[in-house]
């Protein structure tokens, strides 16, 4: 029995459902709420998806209809956003350098994640707004000094879509460079629509897609990453605490806007983006407004 697990409703009132589908069979989705509140680091260290598919054999879980509810981030705020800069060699090539020989590794805030279809906002004074398509890495469960590859498999949940949107003016602004400043925007971190089981497909060799407006601008496969997943979560705990929840992005394929082959993104514009097997985003972009400063003393503000 295939699954994938999704988080519907208005944002910040999501409901865990999974969405089971028999060999042949049509898909139906199903409540989590016998099983969890959320689909968050607590449901996946507890073995959340082996219970779910046993609770579904058993016939425990109510089936739902969707009907029309918002498709939220799959995984609910994650503890950390772990990403992986470089990662394609036909990227670094249009970034002006060469492929690295360890894995580059920022951080993004918890807080820029998003729903998958959500309008999605550029900052005000944004130039240079870029997307990115990446696989995302959910982890299950806790990644600290890991021994071996292999033992770094068995701490990942599954996977979903990412959009690493980046402002490159932000980004880098010369040599020193401030990949915090270009990262960090509200609603910067589109996931989902899933999160797909690890056992469940092969996130080694996986096509990943972008459009915008309609025209290709990503075309690539999971196979031409530098550094491959299993290397990738060992490297990183070496370095740092993964949490069950936390999300790792692996980097982008060549045929960003910063190659300046395409034009960055514009208000009105529509961003596509797909992973095999992890389904299609869908984000209609707008130029966010300058907040309003409160009537009482806000001149003061510094």
């Amino acid at each position: 029995m295939d699954m994938k697990f999704a988080r519907l409703g208005a944002i910040g009132q999501e409901k865990p459902v999974v969405i089971a589908q028999d060999a042949n069979g049509p898909e139906k989705y199903f409540s989590l709420g016998p099983l969890t509140k959320d689909i968050d680091g607590g449901f996946l260290a507890t073995d959340g998806i082996v219970r779910t598919r046993e609770a579904l054999i058993r016939g425990e879980l109510p089936e739902i209809q969707p009907g029309e509810l918002r498709i939220g981030s799959p995984v609910a705020r994650p503890g950390s956003v772990v990403c992986i800069g470089l990662n394609y060699a036909a990227h670094a090539a249009e970034s002006g350098a060469t492929p690295p020989e360890t894995p580059v590794v920022f951080l993004k805030p918890s807080n820029t994640v998003s729903g998958p279809f959500d309008a999605t906002p550029i900052p005000p004074s944004s130039e240079k707004y870029d997307w990115e398509v990446e696989l995302g890495i959910v982890i299950g469960r806790e990644a600290s000094y890991l021994s071996s590859t292999d033992e770094a498999a068995g701490c990942i949940a599954g996977y979903v879509v990412g959009n690493d949107l980046s402002e490159r003016n932000y980004q880098m602004p010369g040599a020193a460079g401030q990949w915090t400043k270009g990262k960090s925007l509200p609603q910067s971190t589109p996931l989902g629509p899933w999160l797909v089981p690890a056992d469940q497909l092969d996130a080694g060799s996986l096509g990943l897609r972008t459009w915008v407006n309609g025209e290709v601008r990503q075309s690539s496969d999971t196979s031409d990453m530098v550094f491959d997943i299993y290397t990738i979560v060992h490297h990183l705990s070496q370095y740092m605490l993964l949490e069950p929840g936390d999300v790792i992005l692996t980097g982008t394929p060549e045929g960003v806007a910063m190659s300046g082959r395409f034009p960055y993104i514009q208000p009105g514009d529509v961003v596509e983006l797909e992973v095999d097997g992890l389904g299609r985003q869908r984000q209609e972009y707008y130029r966010a407004q300058v907040a309003a400063l409160a009537a009482t003393g806000s001149a003061d503000r510094t």
